[in-house]
This record gives structure tokens, C-alpha cells and sequence, in this order.
């Protein structure tokens, strides 16, 4: 696959993945577009390669309408999904500007959706939106990245809402709901002749007391989605660099897929001992 292409006195022209690869570098490295310009050349360079290296600014323009491969699943049965949201800021004045005018507005942030495969830690789905959206209403669009079958959903409280219910059974009907239903929950009108997935949690934790329930029931597997929230904002940050939001959703697919690699690379390729 050529990554770049040329022709006599034109402009060179870079694919998806070039620029999709000085981004990536951008953001394991922590840099400025214009140094990692310099970068992406010293790398060619290394490699030998006689190839015109993308500019800062080809890199800004191009990554507003980066077009992007979705995550990549295992093909291995149903997949359990950890889903969480988590905040992020929005890249603010500088601290000169700051100390010299003051602050000219409070920081702002967008909500960041993580779908994770509990099995391996991978972030199979994400949805960047602004705060006011809430988590339950952004399932459905995390779900749509997922073509996989289901084996169980896990999230907190805030995903207790018929609408869960309703978009995981949409997409395979056999899959459970595993989130607490709230404290004043009740039973809904069919509970004794045709109970649904909800009717379940409160009956069982009725029986077994909450924290009884999430033993038994798998929840306590959702740390694994704290710990991947976690994760994102120790290797990349909690703030956004870009201004515009086409921008801040490639910065935060390109931010997934490096987390995704960094895993892979991380993983041991163990096999079972005769």
C-alpha cells in the first residue's frame, strides 16, 4: 500500500494511513505537529527513503476529514463489554495569556464513551460528545461499532434506563444487562408472570444484598473500564489538544488505537505447556 504518491510538478498527496501515522506518532511522542513533521523526516531518513514528509499543516487540514479503519475484534464467540464515560478538557489559553489578561472563560469539556472487551482490555468502541449527553443515550452508538454477538453488557447505575435494555436486545437478543438497578427500584408490572432482565437484578439483590450480587453477578468486572479510563489519561492525557470537533473525535480514535497497540505490544504470547 503506497502511503505517498507524487507527479511532476505537483503537490504530493498522502494517503489516510500517512497521515494517520504522523498522528499516531504525534501522540505517543507527546508533540507538536511541527516537530513531529521533523520526526516523521528523520524516520524516512533512516529508513532511506526519498519521500516528501507532510506538513504541519497538511497534518491539521487532513485530520478533519481522516478517514479512519474501525477497531479491530477477536474472532472469538461473544464479547462481555465494559462501557464507562469520562471527561476531558478542552485545551484553554496559554499560561502568558492567562497571567497577562486572566481567565477569559471557565475550562470547558467534552464526555468521552469507552466500550472495552473485558476479556482483553481492547477499547472496541468510542464516541466523543459534549458533557450535557448523557450515558445512557450514547449506547447506542457504541453498540453500531461492534459487530460482534454479545455475551453481556456492564456498566454503572447511570446506564439503568429502559433504553439500555431495549439497544443491547436490539442488538443480540440473547445478551444479559448486568447494571445495578438504582436503590428505589421496583418490580415492574409483570414481574410475576414474565420477569424481565431488571426484575432479575432487584430480586437478587434483594436475596443477596448488593454487594452480594455484584460478586455473583460478574460486575465487579467493570473495574476493568475504570482501569482503561485510568489508562487514557496517564499515557495520553485528560485534554484535548485540538480546537474543533471533527478534530478532538480523530485525536481521540487516533488516542484509542495507540492504547489498543500499546496493549497488544505489552501482551505476552503464552501457550499452554504439554
Amino acid at each position: 500500500m503506497k502511503l505517498w504518491t507524487t507527479c511532476p510538478k505537483s503537490q504530493a498527496r498522502y494517503s489516510d494511513l500517512a497521515v494517520e501515522t504522523a498522528l499516531i506518532l504525534r501522540t505517543v511522542f507527546h508533540q507538536p505537529l511541527r516537530q513531529t513533521e521533523g520526526l516523521v523526516g528523520s524516520l524516512l531518513e533512516l529508513m532511506g527513503l526519498d519521500l516528501p514528509v507532510p506538513d504541519h499543516s497538511t497534518l491539521t487540514r487532513r485530520s478533519r476529514t481522516l478517514t479512519m479503519a474501525p477497531q479491530a475484534w477477536p474472532a472469538r464467540g461473544p464479547v462481555h463489554l465494559l462501557v464507562d464515560s469520562t471527561g476531558v478538557k478542552l485545551s484553554g489559553p496559554g499560561e502568558w495569556l492567562v497571567e497577562k489578561h486572566g481567565t477569559q472563560r471557565r475550562q470547558a469539556w467534552r464526555k468521552l464513551h469507552l466500550a472495552v472487551d473485558a476479556k482483553t482490555g481492547t477499547i472496541g468502541a468510542s464516541s466523543l460528545t459534549s458533557k450535557e449527553v448523557d450515558d445512557a443515550a450514547e449506547l447506542g452508538p457504541l453498540l453500531d461499532q461492534v459487530d460482534e454477538p454479545l455475551g453481556a453488557v456492564i456498566a454503572d447505575g447511570a446506564y439503568d434506563q429502559d433504553r439500555v435494555y431495549d439497544a443491547v436486545a436490539g442488538h443480540s437478543a440473547e445478551a444479559a444487562v448486568i447494571v445495578p438497578p438504582r436503590a428505589t427500584a421496583v418490580l415492574s408490572a409483570s414481574a410475576e408472570t414474565d420477569p424481565t432482565q431488571r426484575d432479575h437484578r432487584i430480586q437478587a439483590i434483594a436475596e443477596q444484598g448488593r454487594m452480594g450480587w455484584q460478586r455473583t453477578s460478574g460486575y465487579n468486572a467493570r473495574a476493568g473500564a475504570e482501569g482503561t479510563m485510568s489508562r487514557y489519561k496517564r499515557i495520553i492525557g485528560d485534554t484535548l489538544r485540538s480546537h474543533t470537533r471533527p478534530v478532538q473525535e480523530v485525536e481521540t480514535r487516533i488516542a484509542v488505537t495507540v492504547l489498543n497497540r500499546l496493549l497488544d505490544l505489552g501482551r505476552p504470547d503464552s501457550a499452554r505447556a504439554a
